[in-house]
């Protein structure tokens, strides 16, 4: 017999496979070749790994990034810093300085891989799916396992080809590929899924539109997207000065996938997501005329040279209308300096737009907040309500080109086109801001690691008991985001303490439930969380997780979880319990008596348990794998070890 016909997806998750089976519909382990964390997840992380007793990480390169709690008022983003760049020296890890980049754009310059495996502890890490790495998002208990040599376990996957056919038109980029596809898939009944993209179009797309894709293939909930590594690959790293990084990887002839979807590049016209979700995709056409007060430029997902210098050329020899706000965040160093060089930069400046840190920044809600009931156009990623710090305004998520065109406008503009920019031959290449890259991988054993106030004991979790005695402490809708359940921006500084950052939890739904949660537990009753369809959307951000643990939680019991909230709840033993019927969900109230009578057998023996809430009864399962039936069991991977 001959070798079976892999796909892209499917050849990389081979070469890394340590556990299970592909074939069967059940979990496997793979090998993580690289990690990444960013700083407001990594600093837990860390703390997780140090708790781990590893003398040093394991794994082939392990890179702290910070990007994300930059603007630093008080002093715990400070602190968080030092403890971080301490933690490198000493455990073998390189370190990004605050002002290098954001993790996404770096990573894809400097170190991703063609098929290879990396592992963040953000939900963006799927954007090295462009160069062909198989690049998935996790919690940061998961990046410690990593580090520590230890496997990643996922669903065994189903890989859908995404054809790509023909070549952009003038005035449409990579942004609208991909909300295209969110278009027609939605963000949510993703989960197992890998986006695949192939066909002729994909040698038209450089690799920065590529790596849009795959960033914000995110927001679809799938486990990662990837393209093939090709001759726009190679080209890509040897003007990185990487040409020793190049691995082509490409589909095999007759490979199958369970499922396609075709897109004709030529017939795409401009889009936009519209408030409040990214799956809520609109043409530009239907909404001209709109006035825009804020347009923002930037983040991991559209942060590259080809996309600032695009916006550049548009707004050369013009000026931003006067009633709108413009700012522009570039993704990394690397990209200033050549904005700098080649008088792009000169030309944002002069058309009236504000030049923002190269940080995540306005995505993430830290900077930026639009005013109130504000329209603002961002080439980011997210648009959850509130996300931006301004709950009343609506976000809209458009590309550079629509972007620059609205900026000009003073309302909604599709752009009538740019001349393409075109790959360069050679960036210019300065790591000075990556630290401790002469001891990666080996570290500094006796070096001493800084920890602030701030830097609080990571909390463990309790085996699960016989029963379950509690109270429904909320219940949410559909679509409820780790924003919603850990909310960011000014909270985000507190992701060291576990015990004060608690205090926020679900804040933006229900201020009162972290008292709540502490007067049930003062009863000895437990918390259960009671949600709709798709809960946990969105940021990797394991917090959501941890600090409900903290409060009581034992049980998530809701109409569906997503993949990388739902390993989180696994990591922290809180059960993630889904109803037999969704139609129950309407008949559990907050603030409930509940009681699972037998929850541990449940759980161990992945039956249907039966949940009295309020004097009904409904039926709820926890579909488990054994390694997680392990874990919930004994309160979680920490307590696990």
């Amino acid at each position: 017999m001959g070798k079976k016909a892999l796909n892209v997806a499917r050849k990389i998750l081979a070469a890394h496979l340590v556990e299970g089976d592909p074939e069967k519909d059940s979990e496997i382990g793979i090998r993580i070749d690289q990690t990444l964390t960013q700083d407001a997840t990594g600093t837990m992380a860390y703390l997780q790994f140090e708790s781990m007793g590893v003398g040093r990480v394991k794994n082939e390169l392990a890179v702290s990034y910070v990007d994300h709690n930059t603007v630093q008022i008080g002093f715990e983003n400070a602190d968080d810093h030092d403890f971080l760049a301490s933690v490198a020296r000493k455990y073998g890890i390189v370190y990004s300085k605050a002002g290098n980049g954001i993790c996404h754009q770096l990573h894809l310059e400097r170190f991703g891989k063609p098929g290879t495996t990396l592992l963040g502890s953000d939900s963006h890490t799927p954007t090295g799916g462009g160069i062909g790495q198989i690049a998935i998002g996790a919690g940061g208990i998961d990046i410690a396992v990593a580090m520590a040599g230890g496997a990643f376990h996922i669903p065994a996957p189903k890989v859908r080809a995404i054809v790509l056919k023909g070549a952009l038109r003038k005035g449409v980029s990579a942004k609208d590929v991909i909300l295209k596809v969110l278009e027609k898939f939605g963000t949510k009944g993703n989960v197992g899924w890998i986006f695949e993209y192939t066909g002729p179009g994909v040698e038209t797309l450089d690799v920065p539109s590529r790596a849009t894709i795959t960033n914000m293939g995110a927001e679809l909930g799938v486990t990662t997207s990837v393209f093939p590594s090709d001759g726009v690959t190679r080209q890509f790293l040897a003007a990185q000065g990487r040409a020793r990084d190049f691995r082509r990887i490409a589909a095999d002839a007759g490979a199958a996938y369970e499922d396609e979807f075709e897109v004709d590049l030529s017939k795409l016209e401009p889009l936009a997501a519209a408030p409040h979700s990214p799956g809520n995709v609109v043409t530009v056409k239907s909404m001209k005329g709109t006035k825009v007060n804020q347009v923002l430029i930037g983040s991991c997902t559209n942060s590259s040279y080809r996309d600032i210098r695009t916006v550049a050329q548009i707004l050369k020899g013009r000026h931003v209308a006067d009633d709108v706000e413009v700012g522009v965040a570039c993704g990394s160093r690397q990209v200033v300096n050549m904005l700098a060089a080649d008088g792009s930069l000169a030309t944002l400046i002069k058309a009236g737009c504000r030049i923002l840190e190269n940080a995540c920044g306005f995505c993430i809600g830290a900077h930026m907040s639009p005013g109130t009931g504000a329209v603002s156009l961002r080439t980011n990623n997210r648009n959850f309500e509130g996300r931006s710090g301004t709950k009343s305004a609506q976000v809209y998520l458009v590309s550079p080109e629509t972007a620059a065109a609205s900026a000009l406008a003073g309302e909604f503009r599709a752009c009538e086109g740019t001349a393409a920019v075109p790959a360069p031959r050679k960036f210019p290449v300065d790591d000075a801001m990556f630290l401790y890259r002469e001891t990666a991988g080996r570290g500094v054993p006796g070096a001493k690691v800084t920890r602030g106030p701030n830097i609080a004991r990571v909390p463990r979790g309790e085996p699960l008991a016989a029963d379950l005695k509690g109270v429904a402490a909320i219940k949410v809708g559909d679509r409820i985001t780790t924003d919603h359940i850990m909310p960011a921006g000014a909270r985000l500084k507190y992701r060291s303490n576990v015990p004060v950052y608690a205090k926020f939890v679900f804040e933006p739904c229900d201020a009162g439930f972290h008292d709540r949660c502490m007067e049930n537990n003062a009863k000895g009753l437990a918390n259960v969380i009671i949600a709709g369809e798709s809960y946990g959307q969105g940021s990797s951000r394991e917090h959501a997780a941890l600090c409900p643990m903290y409060l009581g939680v034992k049980a998530v019991v809701a109409k569906s979880i997503e993949r990388i909230h739902r390993a989180n709840l696994v990591n922290f033993g809180i059960v993630p319990f889904t109803f037999e019927d969704p139609a129950d969900y309407d008949l559990v109230s907050a603030g409930d008596a509940v009681r699972v009578k037998g929850v541990r057998r449940a759980v161990e023996t992945g039956g249907a348990a039966v949940m009295e809430a309020g004097g009904r009864k409904v039926r709820i399962r926890a579909a488990l794998s054994d390694r997680e039936k392990r874990l919930v069991l004994c309160g979680g991977l920490l307590a696990s070890m």
